[in-house]
């Protein structure tokens, strides 16, 4: 059996720099004809300027003959510019900005600490430009327990921003729960979006646990219940323009995951969209595949469809154990099982 479907793109991906960026690229080149590149880099991409020389590094890192398209994005910090907003519209390379509240995850010390007190202006700005916000949706509050804090950012700060700036285009990434979903489906059609990630769809919390601790499961935000795992399968699967593919692939070296204090982030860049496939098959949904993987995403963002095409055939496989690189090793999602569809590139 072979399905063909327009070309997906990646509306959450984290490429890195340097040694880590050449090796993963290739990855998502593959398969994705455009993504939306995460800014969260040392130090983090807060200016066109370096938006501009991150996508020239990532342009020299592909392989020859890709025609794989970064869309770049900015890193929202206390000290943003409304004119950086103007910058980054007139470059014609970002397409976003992306708030992490300070601290909320991989490389987010230099995050939004006051949103409302400090980055109104910014935030108006980009209104009148008609940029979106892509939101890393969890409070970083110590006293709130790590499995509640995309419900209580969502009661404190995203639903306040909506009612303020109700014309602000708004992308909760990498959605984990229930309430997520609900707040999404309640906003108006174009206004507010949300990605999902493959371990939001396939996985549990009983993923980082069962056999011992399972790093390569470990990434931010935190799997949750099974009750939260379903409702978001029946979110994506449902037909709804408003949720899209968004693979927050985010690679590690294998030393720094398997630690005393291991990094978030899962690598999934390479099986995501056979895991993808997985997800709406097994749901009974493939007629409903291209519209999340390929329309959605492009529709919101008031960007044109891919025109190419690629094919998934089932067919059974199997995910290597690991990638080796000449500076360490990368434990790619769902290492060493067997998929049934694969990509034919």
């Amino acid at each position: 059996m072979e399905l063909t479907i327009t070309q997906p793109d990646d509306w959450h991906l984290h490429l890195r720099d340097n040694d880590l960026l050449q090796a993963v690229v290739p990855h998502s080149a593959s398969t994705f004809k455009r993504a939306i590149v995460m800014p969260n880099l040392k130090p983090p991409v807060t200016t066109t300027a370096a938006a501009i020389t991150y996508r020239e590094s990532i342009m020299k890192a592909l392989p020859s003959g890709t025609s794989f398209d970064p869309l770049m994005t900015l890193y929202l910090t206390d000290k943003t510019q409304p004119d950086e907003i103007k910058l980054a519209r007139e470059s014609g390379v970002v397409y976003a900005v992306k708030l992490y509240p300070a601290g909320a995850t991989t490389n987010s010390q230099d995050g939004v600490t006051d949103l409302f007190g400090k980055c109104l202006p910014v935030l108006e700005e980009m209104v009148k430009q008609n940029m979106p916000l892509l939101v890393h949706g969890e409070v970083t509050d110590p006293s709130i327990d790590v499995f509640d804090r995309e419900k209580i950012f969502i009661e404190t700060v995203l639903q306040p921003l909506i009612q303020r700036l109700p014309q602000l285009k708004v992308v909760m990434e990498h959605i984990t729960t229930m309430d997520a979903v609900n707040f999404v489906e309640s906003c108006k059609e174009g206004s507010v979006g949300a990605t999902v990630t493959p371990q939001h769809l396939l996985l549990n919390r009983n993923a980082l646990f069962q056999g011992g601790l399972q790093p390569h499961n470990y990434c931010l935000p935190v799997l949750k219940r099974e009750i939260h795992r379903e409702a978001i399968v029946k979110a994506v699967t449902s037909g709804s323009k408003k949720f899209f593919l968004g693979t927050d692939s985010a690679p590690h070296e294998r030393t720094r995951k398997e630690t005393s204090c291991g990094c978030a982030g899962i690598y999934s860049a390479p099986v995501a969209l056979s895991l993808y496939a997985k997800v709406f098959d097994e749901a009974g949904a493939l007629d409903k595949l291209e519209a999340f993987t390929s329309f959605n995403g492009p529709d919101f963002y008031g960007l044109p469809r891919n025109s190419s095409k690629i094919t998934l055939k089932k067919s059974p496989w199997k995910v290597p154990d690991v990638f080796s690189f000449s500076f360490g090793e990368i434990v790619p999602m769902f290492a060493g099982e067997t998929l049934q569809w694969q990509p034919l590139n």
